[in-house]
Parts: structure tokens; C-alpha cells; sequence
């Protein structure tokens, strides 16, 4: 396994420690063999980002989607990880706890 693909796995694992009331739903998804849901949501979730000035479905779909995306492209997952790292750092630079 790769640098970057661990980094991507580790990110994965850290989300899911650090929501543990999501852990359970991550589990399922990250779960192998469970392509045939994640690639479905993953579009879904796209498609949903793409018409984001609506005011249910936003922006932030487009970046989840392609995170669901990249467990089963290995070739976003070293930006996908790249991706997340960035994200949790300006977190915690702008003090934001989620």
C-alpha cells in the first residue's frame, strides 16, 4: 500500500473515531464490497452538489460524494487524503470544532 493510500485510509479512520454516532454509518459504506452503495450515493451526492444554489442540497455535496468516490477509485485517493488533511488543519487554524 502506498504512502498516499494510507494517508487516505488513516483520514477515514480518523473520521470515524471522531464521530462515533457516525461511525456505524462510515463503517457500512467504507465496508469492502459495498460498491454497489457507495457509487450510487457518490453520484447522487454530485449531482446534488452541481445544483448547490438550491437550499437543501448545497455545495458540500460535491467534495462528500467525491470522497465516497475515491474508496473505490484508487486514483483519488492520494488527493482525496491530501484533501482531507488540508480541510481538518484549516479547522483547527480557524478554531472550529465540529
Amino acid at each position: 500500500m502506498t504512502r498516499p493510500i494510507r494517508r487516505f485510509s488513516r483520514q477515514i479512520d480518523r473520521t470515524r473515531r471522531r464521530w462515533p454516532r457516525w461511525g456505524g454509518v462510515l463503517a457500512a459504506l467504507t465496508a469492502p464490497g459495498r460498491w454497489w452503495i457507495r457509487v450510487p450515493l457518490a453520484l447522487l451526492l454530485m449531482a446534488g452538489g452541481l445544483v448547490g444554489f438550491l437550499p437543501v442540497v448545497g455545495f458540500w455535496m460535491l467534495p462528500l460524494g467525491l470522497l465516497l468516490l475515491a474508496i473505490d477509485l484508487p486514483g483519488l485517493q492520494p488527493v482525496a487524503g491530501r484533501w482531507m488533511v488540508w480541510f481538518r488543519a484549516a479547522l483547527r487554524r480557524w478554531n472550529i470544532r465540529i
